[in-house]
Order: structure tokens, then C-alpha cells, then sequence
């Protein structure tokens, strides 16, 4: 029997995180779901080694998998082969958190528990009880007038729009199409909870304690932020309802159907038009041609 609930952390250059994120993960999904997990590790070919440490903690620890990627390729094609590698291996529930310990292991049996009457479950900042830790005052304000310029350009009620830290159920990623998601980084976390609440799936906040990282460097930029307050406006008017008829003009099937939105293309330094930045590559069940895994368990 397949194990229902996978957790996959992306990472480049973690290498000072891994393993201790790894154990503290393992310790709280036995907890939560015992014997029923997989914890999934995708590297980014990153430099520091930290693929060679998930390889090794892959043959010492039941239970942990490893995806090598070629390369560094932004956080939404690490997203999409994490979602890829779990749903083509029967998961039911897939949890993504950061492994830097911004995401603290000790909120998965909160988030795994909320998941068992709820679709996409959000590890949120800013509901009540949400907490963030180590932030100077400008970066609160900031983060926080992002949130509410998303939910105000959206229209939604969701308070943490950009949270990393989510549970998703299969039916979720069968639905919104995770394949034709167009955005990176955070406008990802952003266009995926946007799209389940189009799709009609509940979507629930559970309170974390966010901490910011202590060993490492931030994957956060300024440019990051910008492209992000730039790109939110274009993800409405997503989804469009497609009516299939039959020959007397009867309504035989309502479908929807997602637009991909249409990303400003971004000139290289020599002011010529490259290729579309956000455009991420096609993720297929072929993945293992430009990946290769290590699996114990």
C-alpha cells in the first residue's frame, strides 16, 4: 500500500539545515501519520553538496527519498517536480515546507489534522495565533502590505496568500493543473491558492510561529518582491467555464478551463527580448529522464 501523505522540502545550498530538518520532519509525520509518510528531498544541483547529504541520509533513513535536479531552476519547476514525484506515487496529501526551519516541524500534526476536512490547508502568519519571529520592523510591514495588496487584487479572504508551508489534497493539483502555473517563486504560492478557490476547494489557515532562517542566506530578493506586486494583477480572470452542447443545444457538461496569464517578457542585459523567464519547463511523468533518484523505503 502507498503511503498517503508526502512531504517534499526544495532545496539549494542547505546543506548547514539538512539533516537536522530531516530528523525533526521524520519525528513529527511518524507522530501525525504513523507509517503512512514519505519525506521527499528535491536539490537543485546545489554546489554546497547538499544533494550528497540527502543521498546519504536516503540510505540511513527509512523513508526518505531524493530527486536530483540538473540545476537551479526558481522555486515554482521545484514545486511542480515535488508534486510531480508524490502524485505518481499514490499520494493522497502533499506538504511542502521550507528546510531551513522558517518552517517549524512541530506545526505538521496541526496541518495534517485540519487537512482531514479541508483541501489546502496554509501554515498562515496572519490569522490569530500566527506568529513571525526575527523580522525587523520594515520586513513585518512590508510582508504584510504584500499579503493584503494580494487578497485586495484577488478578492479572497485568504490572509497568507504567499505561505510555503501548505498541505494540498491530490483532487486539488488534479484540478487547478499545476503543469500550466506560469508563475515562480512566491506568485506561485499565490496563482496555486487562487486557483483552488476558483475550483470551489476549501481552504484553511493553520496558525504558525514563522521563524526567520538562522543558518544560510534568504532565497528572498527585492527583485522577488517587485516582480511579485507586478504580476498578482494579471491572475485574475484565470478560470473560464467552458460549456460543452449537445446536438438539440442542450447543456451536456460544464468544464473549467485555466488561462495561463500572459507574463511581460524581461530584457536580457544587452536589452535584447529573451526567452519568457516565468515560462517553467514541462513536467511529465517522464521526469526521470532529467532527473534521477535514490529511494530507501
Amino acid at each position: 500500500m502507498h503511503p498517503r501523505v508526502w512531504l517534499f522540502l526544495p532545496t539549494y545550498n542547505e546543506a548547514e539545515n539538512l539533516e537536522a530538518i530531516v530528523r525533526a520532519t521524520i519525528a513529527q509525520l511518524e507522530l501525525a501519520a504513523p507509517g503512512d509518510w514519505r519525506l521527499l528531498v528535491v536539490d537543485d544541483n546545489s554546489p554546497d553538496g547538499t544533494g550528497a547529504i540527502a543521498d546519504e541520509l536516503a540510505e540511513r533513513l527509512e523513508g526518505v527519498e531524493v530527486l536530483h535536479r540538473e540545476g537551479k531552476e526558481g522555486l515554482g519547476p521545484a514545486y511542480l517536480a515535488g508534486f510531480e514525484y508524490a502524485l505518481t506515487r499514490g499520494a493522497e496529501r502533499v506538504i511542502v515546507m521550507d528546510a531551513d526551519f522558517s518552517h517549524d516541524p512541530a506545526h505538521l500534526p496541526a496541518m495534517i489534522g485540519a487537512a482531514q476536512d479541508s483541501d489546502l490547508v496554509l501554515g498562515s502568519r496572519y490569522v490569530p495565533g500566527g506568529q513571525i519571529e526575527n523580522w525587523p520592523p520594515l520586513r513585518r510591514a512590508l510582508s504584510r502590505c504584500g499579503s493584503l495588496y494580494a487578497r485586495l487584487m484577488l478578492g479572497v479572504k485568504v490572509r497568507d496568500l504567499t505561505a510555503g508551508f501548505r498541505c494540498v489534497h491530490s483532487r486539488v493539483l488534479e484540478t487547478v493543473e499545476p503543469s500550466t502555473l506560469r508563475s515562480q517563486g512566491y506568485v506561485f504560492n499565490i496563482e496555486l491558492t487562487y486557483r483552488a478557490l476558483l475550483a470551489g476547494f476549501k481552504v484553511t489557515e493553520v496558525p504558525i510561529r514563522f521563524r526567520d532562517r538562522e543558518q544560510g542566506d534568504s532565497k528572498m530578493s527585492l527583485r522577488i518582491a517587485i516582480e511579485a506586486l507586478r504580476l498578482v494583477p494579471k491572475l485574475r480572470g484565470l478560470r473560464t467555464e467552458v460549456v460543452e452542447q449537445s446536438s438539440n443545444g442542450a447543456v451536456r457538461a460544464r468544464r473549467v478551463r485555466w488561462r495561463p496569464p500572459r507574463w511581460p517578457r524581461r530584457a536580457d542585459p544587452a536589452g535584447e527580448s529573451g526567452p519568457d523567464p516565468d515560462e517553467p519547463p514541462a513536467v511529465t511523468s517522464a521526469i526521470a529522464e532529467s532527473a534521477h533518484t535514490r529511494t530507501r523505503g
